[in-house]
């Protein structure tokens, strides 16, 4: 089940995802199930999909699975405020993989909202939030279009721009990570987009939190 904090009343209706029926009924309005619905089906139609640029594999090849174990969370952002996030980040529920937060505020450029991000990495495996196996990453609507998606065609059903925000545990992302590198998984795309930082700053924070130290 996809899940939202919220107080609001409900809205019928199922999302179909393939065969598997997913229910959108305690999300508060409209635009949540219809964002929601969005990001299922940029999933399925997108992101888990085999693609030459990671050597055949999906860009996300967990994603699939993700979503038809429900293991996914929805939560959404209305307010400058960023409690939704810290709250996730502190209270991280593993009864899911992935915690999506959709922030419909977009209020920070591209550049200050992905510095953002990488610096509220470094302050958790710091411990600011205690608990030190977290990792963030997020899209930017104004974000350049990837290669990798230049050819695929995606019909997007909400107008209204939003940002999103995903939380994992560090420690399964790395790991995932790594059984995806001996496949070959990040060696085109590494070379495209010099992603090489990106993915030795998690690293590093990994070998920090298995080691009990942030070097």
């Amino acid at each position: 089940m996809i899940r939202q904090k919220t107080n609001s009343a409900p809205v019928t209706g199922p999302a179909k995802r393939g065969e598997v029926e997913m229910n959108l009924s305690f999300f508060g309005n409209p635009k949540e199930a219809s964002i929601v619905s969005e990001l299922m089906q940029w999933s399925e139609e997108v992101l888990e999909k085999s693609n030459p640029y990671f050597n055949d594999l999906p860009p996300c090849p967990y994603a699939k699975q993700a979503w038809l174990d429900e293991k996914v969370a929805v939560l959404f952002k209305y307010e400058s405020s960023n409690q939704v996030l810290y709250r996730t980040v502190s209270s991280f529920d593993d009864n899911f993989e992935l915690a999506i937060i959709v922030d419909l505020t977009v209020e920070m450029a591209p550049e200050a909202f992905h510095e953002y991000l990488d610096d509220l990495n470094t302050v958790i495996s710091e411990g600011m939030f205690i608990d030190k196996d977290i990792w963030v990453m997020g899209f930017h609507p104004e974000d350049d279009a990837s290669d990798f998606v230049a050819d695929i065609e995606f019909d997007a059903t909400v107008e209204e721009a939003y940002s999103l925000i995903f939380v994992q545990r560090l420690s399964k992302l790395q790991e995932a990570a790594d059984k995806l590198s001996k496949k070959g998984y990040y060696d085109t795309y590494d070379a495209e987009y010099n992603a090489r930082e990106i993915y030795a700053k998690r690293e590093n924070l990994y070998r920090g939190l298995k080691n009990g130290d942030e070097t």
